[in-house]
């Protein structure tokens, strides 16, 4: 009876520790100091090598705002040329003249038929178009390093699941061996358990590998190797109900806002194009001094101020400026169509995300009342196996039913976590403001605040005025939702919920 005992003990004790808590007990003492997914988020939001190279491409879009505004400016020149003049007559002596001249001009635009609004409109969309493709990278990178986290979290978990099934099974084949050897077994109860043994040292094997690639994926997106890791919190923000998400994603999906802002950058382009037909309007002024060096004796210094206003209307450009419309509104539709594309992707993946959730719930649900059945099953039959009413095989089919519902168990607590990063991502409130991240967040107004100041913005009020006709009848303000209403395309959705 010894070696019923002893067997016994061993797996009531391994029960009573009940793997996951001995593990999460074992780290308590070092929560303290572990590394926090803030913490993880944080880094990651401030150097992460993609959402700097967004950022980066972010400025460039705002010097294509500047770009665009020039056209209301003055532009100045300076210019200054030398001559030299020998006359060598048939008779008489030759003659010399050396003169200099230098000349200052400006022009300044002073109506352009709505082209330099229309294009300036144009980049204003096309910045904050980019202002929200940032905003969807930043989403991108904190759901990639909340994967990263969580995977490396389940994977150790699994690991330490995986290691203490191969010291049972290991102390079960060990007992097993014993056992046969004074008659009690037989051979083929050993060769279960060895067979058995060999399988979780293989699982123990694949375990600590994935958990060797999500540490390696870890250390891209975040930049270090993984510590210790703390578990990590429950997320801010998320929707309680569908609704709620589908309201909140028609106003802050970053890809819906982007592609509404691309076509009505888009429309303004289509008035660009169509105000290349009109008369443009601009003033000009220029100032020269020219100073004689030479022998001419009515070469002398002068000085020459000229000023004007010119007039110029288009009459013929063979096909060009037609064509170029036709581009311009073909373009608007082809992104008509991307913003519709956008609005039904955005219905997707809020409705995935949301599922996924109700998914990952319910299975989690599920996992711990297999886990606390399979608690209760593998104890009653320990006990039965010790008054010699099971054989080894039922009782290693126990130990694997308690060992598969701790999987599961850590799976789906991975699974409804990442689900709820999903939907938060979705609806556009994975950023840095709504997880409440030790982090400043990147303000993209500051450097295009930074690059149009200077003395010709004090200018552009007033030459926007002058150019503000808009004979295209485009829109004179910009409207991010516009064109993001789900409408019946999220009562289509609503309805494949029931």
């Amino acid at each position: 009876m010894r070696g019923f005992n002893t067997l016994g003990s061993l797996a009531g004790g391994w029960l009573a520790r009940g793997w996951l808590a001995g593990v999460l007990a074992l780290g308590s003492a070092q929560v303290a100091a572990a590394e926090t997914l803030q913490d993880a988020l944080a880094l990651a939001y401030e150097s992460n090598p993609t959402l700097q190279q967004q950022r980066a491409q972010l400025r460039v879009l705002d010097e294509t705002y500047v770009q665009a505004l020039s056209g209301y400016r003055p532009t100045l020149g300076v210019s200054a040329t030398a001559y030299y003049d020998r006359y060598a007559p048939s008779a008489g002596p030759s003659l010399t003249s050396r003169t200099a001249q230098a000349t200052l001009s400006a022009t300044q635009p002073l109506y352009t038929g709505g082209r330099v609004s229309a294009a300036v409109r144009a980049a204003e969309a096309e910045v904050l178009a980019g202002r929200e493709t940032l905003r969807s990278q930043e989403a991108t990178v904190l759901q990639q390093v909340i994967g990263a986290y969580v995977d490396v979290r389940r994977d150790t978990e699994i690991v330490e699941i995986r290691r203490a099934n191969v010291e049972v099974i290991k102390a079960q084949l060990d007992e097993t061996s014993a056992r046969f050897k004074v008659g009690q077994l037989t051979r083929t109860d050993v060769a279960t358990v060895s067979a058995q043994h060999a399988q979780a040292r293989a699982a123990l094997a694949a375990a600590l590998g994935q958990l060797k690639s999500s540490r390696a994926a870890y250390l891209a997106v975040i930049g270090r190797a993984p510590g210790t890791l703390a578990p990590e919190s429950p997320l801010p923000g998320a929707p309680r109900t569908l609704d709620e998400a589908f309201d909140t994603a028609e106003v802050r999906n970053p890809l819906l806002l982007s592609a509404s802002l691309k076509e009505q950058s888009d429309l303004a382009r289509v008035a660009q194009a169509r105000a290349a037909r009109m008369p443009t309007v601009s003033a000009s002024a220029s100032f020269s001094q020219g100073a004689a060096l030479g022998a001419y004796p009515d070469n002398n210094s002068q000085s020459t101020l000229v000023a004007g206003v010119t007039v110029s209307q288009p009459l013929f450009s063979g096909g060009l400026v037609s064509s170029q419309i036709r581009a311009a509104l073909e373009q608007d539709n082809a992104d008509r169509q991307a913003l519709e594309q956008a609005r039904r992707a955005t219905i997707q993946s809020v409705s995935v995300a949301w599922n996924q959730i109700l998914a990952a719930r319910s299975g989690l649900s599920a996992s711990l009342e297999q886990k606390d059945a399979a608690a209760l099953a593998f104890e009653g039959v320990t006990q039965e196996f010790r008054a010699g009413l099971r054989t080894v095989f039922e009782f290693v089919q126990a130990e694997q039913g308690v060992r598969d519902a701790d999987l599961s168990v850590a799976n789906a607590r991975h699974d409804a976590y990442v689900a709820d990063a999903a939907l938060l991502a979705a609806v556009g409130r994975l950023d840095v403001a709504s997880l409440g991240l030790d982090a400043r967040p990147y303000d993209p107004a500051r450097n295009l605040d930074r690059v149009h100041s200077g003395p010709g913005a004090v200018i552009d009020p007033v030459a926007a005025a002058l150019d503000g006709v808009n004979p295209n009848g485009t829109p004179r303000r910009l409207d991010p939702h516009r064109g993001t209403a789900l409408g019946p395309l999220k009562a289509a959705a609503d309805t494949t919920q029931q």
